[in-house]
């Protein structure tokens, strides 16, 4: 199944990071700067997105809006109604797409009059097209729509669709939130690595070096994380000790209790914004 070319003109409510993930990503694909509407209220990002993208942004929402065929919508959750309410008007015809945490589908259909809305759980490794992204679409986008948010969210990396929406809070547990897992255990590795005598940067080599390469490795082989892991633990040896420390430790059932708390955060979230 092929993805649809990105829209002629995409509209963005909010010009902070993910937004700028997924500006450069199409900017990189040749789309032109005219082609791009954004708004943002502060000054000092519209002066970044001019600067690294060409693009000029508006501080407030404008009719201009209504040429936009997709509104990505990438403002914090809290001010999302307020600017619903200036934008609404303009974008009834437009297919919806929300990076915003928190914002449920159906209150978006409320606050838009539409149901062409998808709903995205993107991550930090899209600024470096390396993202992965959860999507649920509501039952008013058709597939040409899907193929659609695909083109757009490519740019930023890789996307799985889950049909409950629900679900997107077990994507922001793992994949949304889980950048941050990753940087708390490089911060150990080299805590642990200068504590053994080596240097700061040699562990932050080390420590960096050993996630890329073993995540590619998981990636590229057949046989799954479990067996990988046992091939690199005999018994009596290195890993061993370390592995066994760590389940001694409870450390696996410490960190599934983590993610599940993420998972119940997010879903909070959606019930306190909507």
């Amino acid at each position: 199944m092929t993805s649809s070319p990105p829209p002629k003109t995409v509209a963005f409510i909010g010009g902070g990071n993910m937004a700028s993930a997924i500006i450069g990503g199409l900017r990189r694909q040749g789309m032109a700067a005219a082609q791009f509407i954004v708004i943002e209220p502060l000054a000092s990002q519209r002066d970044k997105l001019s600067s690294d993208f060409g693009i000029t942004a508006l501080e407030q929402p404008s009719k201009a809006l209504a040429r936009a065929q997709q509104i990505v919508w990438a403002v914090k959750p809290q001010t999302f109604r307020e600017a619903a309410a200036q934008v609404a008007a303009h974008t009834k015809e437009a297919l919806h797409l929300s990076v915003m945490a928190g914002i449920t589908s159906s209150s978006m259909a409320q606050q838009l009059a539409t149901q062409r809305i998808v709903r995205a759980m993107p991550n930090t490794p899209a600024l470096i097209g390396k993202g992965i992204a959860g999507l649920y679409a509501r039952a008013g986008v058709s597939e040409a729509d899907q193929r659609s948010i695909e083109a757009l969210i490519a740019t930023t990396g890789e996307h799985l669709w889950v049909t409950d929406e629900s679900h997107l809070d077990a994507v922001t547990a793992l994949s949304g939130s889980g950048p941050a897992y990753v940087f708390f255990f490089i911060e150990s590795m080299m805590r642990a690595g200068q504590s053994m005598g080596l240097s700061e940067a040699q562990s932050r080599q080390l420590a960096q070096s050993t996630f890329a390469g073993a995540a590619e490795l998981a990636r590229q082989s057949h046989d799954s994380p479990e067996v990988l892991r046992q091939r690199v633990t005999s018994k009596g040896g290195t890993t061993y000790a370390a592995i066994t420390a760590m389940q001694d430790s409870l450390v696996g059932q410490h960190f599934e209790q983590a993610l599940r708390a993420a998972g119940a955060r997010a879903a909070e979230l959606g019930r306190e914004f909507g």
